[in-house]
């Protein structure tokens, strides 16, 4: 029987679909170790990298990898004296890498306005984007990002200090189909730019404006109401601005919110949390009102009867809240889903109101009861509680803590 050449007798779509059987990545790369044929076939199958590359090598990357989707060029925290990107780069990917979705450039100290002109100009598709940190940049390059990007649905801007409304302004007139923003620490932004943004992003699910110190209640009813079936994450961390009428709002017109972080909040009263727990009874999952120093047994009673999914809740720092709190758990016919609770630093809490909680919630995987004087690790044993099994209780402050809220 003559021999068949294997690359004489298969077409390359047909070497594609061989590849893209193979599920680990060790098999995908010893395919192309095959030939120069197969190697380039993998090359140009390939949809995500992360490098760490000049101008140079960026062209020899665009040329092998024509297909890639995702490029990540994020500079490491621990590096932070290098500037990792620059401009220069930012104009080798907008030239070659064509049909990227997504391009992370966190850390990337050295890039400027000019480097994301480049970016809207070139790369049409782009669908995520996140510039965390990067603290050159203005309005100037991101309001070119918005007008060359139209498709934009993932935009994350924390720590850029030299944004303003003038960005939200422009997000609104050319993303309509933006879904998440991150905009923690992004000072500038205020009531008037959010008011600007949901005039024309009305599907935003995830809000980020922790430390967003000049937003306040108009801000987040005119986002409420705008965004009401789509926002599902609203972060608020801090917005000292935000009171009751925000989650007032919030309880009117958004039922599916999932998660709210009103931490530092300290105008928010029991009145305005009870109505967003009766409205949100069956979407919100996760709940952080640390700080919030007005918020007392009532408000946490009711989220326990009402809010049936809740998986993460910190109310640390509420002082008022006592083992009253509790009490209602004891009729309810069904146990809790809760995973994650904080409750450091509530001095009336004891070691009874948690005997409560743990009958009820025997999910627990995180509980942190810091600073708790009547709740330590003695008075636990003492009182025979039994945590569940998988469950880590930090009672000094030992324990890393679940990014979760």
């Amino acid at each position: 029987m003559a021999s068949v050449c294997i690359n004489e007798a298969l077409t390359d779509d047909e070497l594609r679909s061989v590849l893209s059987k193979l599920e680990e990545e060790r098999d995908k790369e010893m395919f192309g170790l095959v030939c120069k044929r197969w190697l380039r076939l993998q090359s140009t199958e390939r949809k995500r990298l992360a490098a760490r590359a000049g101008p140079h090598m960026l062209q020899k990357m665009a040329s092998r990898f024509s297909r890639l989707l995702e490029l990540d060029l994020s500079q490491s925290v621990s590096r932070s004296f290098y500037p990792g990107v620059t401009d220069s780069d930012l104009s080798v990917v907008a030239d070659g890498f064509k049909s990227l979705r997504v391009l992370l450039l966190q850390n990337c100290k050295g890039i400027s306005d000019r480097g994301l002109v480049s970016i809207g100009r070139g790369l049409p598709s782009l669908q995520s984007l996140d510039i965390s940190y990067c603290r050159k940049l203005t309005d100037k390059g991101l309001s070119a990002v918005a007008e060359g990007c139209q498709d934009l649905r993932s935009l994350h801007m924390s720590g850029c200090r030299f944004v303003t409304d003038g960005v939200l302004k422009a997000l609104s007139k050319n993303c309509a189909n933006l879904e998440e923003l991150v905009l923690q620490g992004c000072s500038n932004i205020t009531d008037h730019g959010l008011a600007d943004l949901v005039s024309g992003c009305r599907r935003i699910q995830h809000l980020d404006l922790n430390k967003c110190n000049n937003v306040g209640d108009d801000g987040i009813s005119k986002v409420s109401q705008a965004c009401s079936y789509s926002l599902k994450k609203l972060k608020l961390l801090d917005c000292y601005k935000v009171g009751d009428q925000s989650i007032l709002s919030l309880a009117k017109f958004c039922k599916n919110l999932e998660t709210l972080i009103i931490g530092g909040c300290r105008d928010i009263s029991n009145d305005s949390v009870i109505s967003l727990a009766i409205a949100c009874r069956n979407s919100l999952k996760n709940l952080r009102m640390d700080w919030c120093l007005n918020i007392s047994d009532s408000s946490l009673s009711h989220i326990f009867s009402e809010c049936r999914n809740l998986e993460g809740l910190d109310v640390g720092c509420c002082e008022e809240i006592t083992d009253a709190a509790f009490q209602g758990l004891g009729s309810m016919e069904t146990k809790l889903p809760l995973k994650f609770l904080k409750i450091s630093n509530c001095p009336k809490i004891t070691v009874t109101g948690l005997g409560l909680l743990l009958g009820k919630c025997d999910s627990l995987e995180y509980i942190d009861v810091r600073s708790c004087l009547h709740v330590t690790k003695l008075a636990c044993d003492e009182a025979g509680l039994q945590f569940p099994e998988c469950c880590k209780v930090n009672f000094t402050g030992s324990l890393n803590e679940p990014d979760l809220l």
